[in-house]
Order: C-alpha cells, then structure tokens, then sequence
C-alpha cells in the first residue's frame, strides 16, 4: 500500500472515542464529570420519556443541518430552542423591563411631572421667570406711559406754535 508523498509519523495518530464508547465505559480515557453528567442526563431523559414520547417524535423528525446529524456536540454555550405552547403561556407574568428601559421610563416621567409643575408655576425656575416677566411688563408699560407723554408734550408745543 503506497504512502503517498509524506510519511505518517507514530505520534500523529489519534484515536478518537465516541460518545457510546464513552458512556459505556469501554474507552481508555478516565471518567471526568462530564461523562458522569451526561449518564444523569441520559437517565433523566429516560424518565421522562414515557411522559413526552409525542414531544420526543417531532424532534427526530426535524431535519439536521450539514454535520449536525452525523456528529453530535456537546457544546454548553449552544441554546437549544424551547418550544412553549399556547397552554403552557402564562398569561398573567409581565416580563421584566431591563435596568436602561426602565431608567428611561423613569427619565421620561420625572421630566413629565417637572413641565406639569413648571406650567402651575411650582418651581424655583417658573417663579424666577415669572418674576423677569412681570419686571419686564412693568417696564414695557412705563416705557409706553413715558412714550405716551412725549408724544402729548410734543403736540402741546405745536398746538401753541399755532396760536
């Protein structure tokens, strides 16, 4: 049997043992907490079988993708969709808002509640304006006054050029 170009080297060979070996115990790696993990799994699924057999048919009947029916992965970051059914819902449970929905939430009010106290003229800076408007009102009117005098001193003094 030809090698090809390369030749292999005695290190490079690996044995790999699969998941069955592995449960039944028959491969050569030592046991890790892992595997024990997985039997308790395993016994736990059959427990539980007899309850959702009609659960358990719907999933061997869903199609893997690429490599995913070949090998299996035990991989702890990968989230296995959950299927809820309309009975299982629970109607009444709100979800929670999360910390930055709910600062908004509360952002939103508080500046709500300061415009309805600013519109009432309850705070410090509705009464500061308030103030500067009546202050300028006041000028406005002696300026209007002062003006409507001018304009009466100057017809005064034409009326008695006429005469």
């Amino acid at each position: 049997m030809g090698r090809g170009k390369f030749k292999s080297k005695p290190t490079g060979r690996r044995q790999f043992s699969t998941p069955e070996d592995m449960l039944a115990g028959t491969s050569n790696r030592p046991r890790t907490f892992r595997q024990k993990e997985a039997e308790n799994v395993e016994e736990e699924n059959e427990e539980m079988s007899g309850e959702e057999s009609g659960e358990e048919s719907e999933e061997e009947t869903s199609k893997n993708k690429g490599t995913q029916g070949i090998i299996e992965i035990e991989n702890p970051n990968l989230v296995k969709p959950k299927n809820l059914k309309a009975r299982d819902l629970d109607v009444g449970k709100t979800t929670e808002l999360s910390r930055r929905e709910r600062e908004e939430i509360e952002k939103q009010r508080a500046h709500e509640r300061y415009m309805r106290l600013q519109e009432q003229g309850k705070t410090e800076q509705a009464r500061k304006d308030l103030d500067r408007l009546a202050l300028i009102r006041e000028q406005r009117a002696e300026a209007a006054k002062k003006r409507e005098e001018e304009k009466a001193a100057k017809e005064q003094k034409k009326a008695e050029a006429r005469k």
